[in-house]
C-alpha cells in the first residue's frame, strides 16, 4: 500500500473537538478546536482554516482518519458523518482508529512505557477503558470495556504492578485513580490527533465505518429508565 501524503484527522470522541492535517512536505497542524460540544460548527470551520494554512484544497487530501470511539454518542456521530461525507466528496479512503488506542500512542509519545490503562469519560459514573503495553510497539492487552474508575483502581492496586493511567476519564475521577499506590498519570484530555495521523499512514482503510459505542446513547437509556414500572 502506497503511503498517503496529505491526511486529515478528525477527533470528536470527548467533550473537546480536535483535528489534524499533515502534508506531503511533512508539515503538520493539530489543534483542539472546541470544548463546548459544538462539534459540527467547530469542525467545519477549523477544517477549512487548517487546510488553508497549509496551502491545501479539500481535493488535495488523500486520506481521512477518524476516531470511531468509544466516547460521547453525539460527538462520535458528528465526527464519523463528517469524515465519511468529506471522503466521499473527494473520492478518498477512510481509516478508523479508537479513542483508547490514540490515548495509548499519545502517552507513549509523551514518554510513558510499560503497562497503561486508557480511560475515556463515559458519563453516568462510568468510563470506557482498555489496557495496553507500551514499548517499541503499542499492544492491546484486552478489549475496550465499560467500567468504573473505582473498579480499575482496585484491580491495579491489588495487582501491585507499575501502571500508567491517561485520558479524560482519569481527570474526571482523579481521586480514585490517584489512590493507586503503584500508578502514575499522564495528562491527556483529548485523544492524540498526532497519533491518528501516524496510524493513518500504514493502516488499511475501512470498507465500513461504524462507531464503537459499547453501550446505548444517554437519551435511549434515560427513556428506558422512565418507562420502567
Amino acid at each position: 500500500m502506497g503511503e498517503p501524503v496529505n491526511i486529515l484527522a478528525i477527533e470528536t470522541a470527548t467533550e473537546a473537538c480536535a483535528l489534524g492535517v499533515r502534508t506531503n512536505a511533512n508539515s503538520e497542524i493539530t489543534r483542539v478546536v472546541g470544548g463546548d460540544r459544538r462539534h459540527t460548527e467547530a469542525l467545519a470551520l477549523e477544517m477549512r482554516r487548517a487546510l488553508a494554512e497549509l496551502g491545501l484544497r479539500p481535493r488535495d487530501v488523500e486520506r481521512v482518519v477518524v476516531d470511531r470511539g468509544p466516547g460521547l454518542f453525539t460527538g462520535l456521530r458528528v465526527g464519523i458523518a463528517t469524515a465519511i461525507a468529506f471522503a466521499q466528496g473527494i473520492g478518498v479512503d477512510v481509516v478508523t482508529v479508537t479513542s483508547l488506542e490514540l490515548l495509548a500512542y499519545g502517552a507513549r509519545d509523551l514518554g510513558a512505557s510499560g503497562r497503561l490503562v486508557s480511560c475515556v469519560d463515559g458519563r453516568r459514573g462510568e468510563i470506557f477503558a482498555q489496557g495496553f503495553t507500551l514499548g517499541g510497539v503499542v499492544v492491546a492487552l484486552d478489549e475496550p470495556r465499560v467500567t468504573t474508575a473505582r473498579e480499575v483502581a482496585i484491580i491495579w492496586a491489588t495487582n501491585g504492578a507499575p501502571v500508567t493511567f491517561t485520558g479524560d476519564g482519569v481527570e474526571r475521577y482523579r481521586d480514585d485513580i490517584a489512590a493507586v499506590p503503584n500508578g502514575s498519570i499522564v495528562e491527556q484530555r483529548v485523544p492524540s490527533v498526532h497519533a491518528a495521523l501516524d496510524i493513518a499512514v500504514h493502516r488499511a482503510p475501512d470498507r465500513v465505518v461504524s462507531p464503537l459505542y459499547l453501550r446505548e446513547a444517554d437519551a435511549v437509556a434515560n427513556f428506558a429508565t422512565r418507562q420502567r414500572p
